[in-house]
């Protein structure tokens, strides 16, 4: 990362096409800009997905990729933040043996100190969940590793901006 990029984060409200995923990572795919991450759901606004998309840019070049989003036909908005500008998280499962539950008392440990859930457990593996910042999580599974991981899954970053968006007041005056 060069001394003017930081970390953004793109929220690309849209309608629900088919084949916008493919169109909008072939813009940083052209550009040779790698996606840190990706996340796509439902948003506050009914009939409206969100695109949520994390960079490292620089300002000059999120601008540009911004326009470029946009110019997609079913891209309603799209608008990038700064880390100091979003509150986020992600999440995380891990999948490992039951054994070590009950044979490793630093397991225990483990998940309490660091705020993690058990989901599920049954006689062959336990389902431990995470929520947090990306930090927490790689902490988390530099602490499991060692025990042995059976299978493990992280989300994209989900956010919200500290400041109000006026996509809901855009979209109204199109009667979304």
């Amino acid at each position: 990362m060069s001394q003017e990029e930081q970390q953004y984060t793109i929220s690309v409200y849209t309608e629900n096409n088919i084949g916008l995923l493919n169109r909008i990572s072939a813009i940083f795919q052209r550009r040779h800009i790698n996606i840190e991450s990706i996340n796509s759901s439902v948003s506050e606004i009914e009939g409206v997905s969100r695109f949520t998309i994390v960079v490292n840019l620089s300002e000059e070049h999120m601008k540009k990729i911004i326009g470029q989003i946009e110019k997609q036909v079913e891209v309603i908005k799209a608008y990038y933040h700064t880390d100091e500008e979003t509150i986020y998280q992600e999440s995380c499962i891990f999948k490992i043996k039951s054994e070590l539950l009950f044979d490793e008392p630093q397991i225990q440990n483990i998940i309490k100190d660091s705020n993690a859930r058990i989901v599920t457990v049954n006689k062959n593996f336990f389902v431990l969940e995470k929520s947090g910042r990306r930090e927490e999580i790689e902490l988390l599974y530099r602490e499991l590793k060692p025990f042995g991981i059976l299978q493990f899954t992280r989300s994209g970053r989900i956010s919200v901006t500290k400041e109000p968006m006026e996509i809901s007041k855009m979209l109204e005056a199109f009667n979304y």
